[in-house]
């Protein structure tokens, strides 16, 4: 039946109370017509969160650089020829993860540097990377400054590999490689963060129409009614139609036009 039909039904039973009653059914046919009616407020939401992700990306956020220096784990004295074990590398690696990043690291960096943060807060730009099948971490800074980002890393490297021979009481680790300043930032990430923003606006959009969707209980057809109250409709009656209902009557009162003039003869 349309939906802008009335309709006439005889209820033989009415809502129970029962918990099992006030189970919410999902019609998955009917949640995608329902989001194929709005695919234009989806549209527009992705395009929307498109624009608006890319902008707060490019213009609102600040800029961030990374540089890397990197030292040997091995020294003169532990060399892979003197060691029983090969193991003692990977352990050795370990061990320089834990110290490189260690309180009384950072805190020598930050005296060195003047740098207004915490030990925690310079632990926090701290990456350090061992690459596959190889005795050389890489100690990586990333800031907003570039130029602090070369400085702090290269800090950490020097800090590191003395405290490191100190700790051990063996030969300071070498430097392989001192940071640069970066010329390419690191992020944000302009297109990945439009697209994430566009997509999430899609699915608020999404979301809201199906909650709207699942949470209407209006009786529009038929079906409705025998879904929510278990009972067949006996009788639909179709809304008035205005202009067939003008016609009607401007034809009714044709009639009685006609049968009074005949009336008359």
């Amino acid at each position: 039946m349309p939906e802008n039909n009335n309709v006439i039904a005889t209820l033989n039973r009415v809502h129970t109370g029962n918990p099992e009653d006030d189970e919410i059914e999902i019609d998955l046919g009917q949640l995608f017509f329902a989001l194929r009616q709005k695919i234009v407020y989806l549209l527009l939401a992705l395009v929307l969160g498109l624009g608006l992700g890319f902008g707060v990306s490019r213009f609102v956020l600040t800029p961030t650089y990374t540089s890397t220096s990197m030292i040997y784990v091995m020294t003169k004295e532990t060399t892979l020829t003197s060691l029983a074990d090969l193991q003692i590398g990977s352990q050795l690696t370990t061990d320089y993860k834990v110290l490189i990043t260690s309180r009384t690291v950072m805190e020598d960096v930050i005296q060195k540097l003047g740098l207004d943060m915490d030990y925690n807060q310079l632990r926090s730009k701290i990456t350090l990377e061992n690459p596959s099948n190889t005795r050389i971490l890489n100690i990586s800074v990333l800031d907003t400054d570039p130029a602090k980002a070369k400085q702090i890393t290269d800090a950490v490297a020097e800090s590191a590999s003395n405290y490191i021979a100190d700790i051990m009481e063996q030969d300071p680790p070498k430097i392989i490689e001192y940071g640069e300043v970066p010329l390419k930032k690191t992020g944000p990430h302009n297109s990945r963060n439009a697209v994430i923003a566009g997509v999430i606006a899609m699915l608020l959009v999404a979301g809201w129409v199906t909650i709207d969707t699942i949470t209407n209980d209006t009786i529009k057809t038929e079906d409705d009614i025998e879904n929510y109250f278990g009972v067949p409709v006996l009788a639909a009656i179709p809304k008035k139609d205005p202009e067939a209902a003008r016609r009607a009557e401007k034809q009714g009162e044709n009639y009685r036009r006609h049968e009074r003039k005949g009336g008359r003869h």
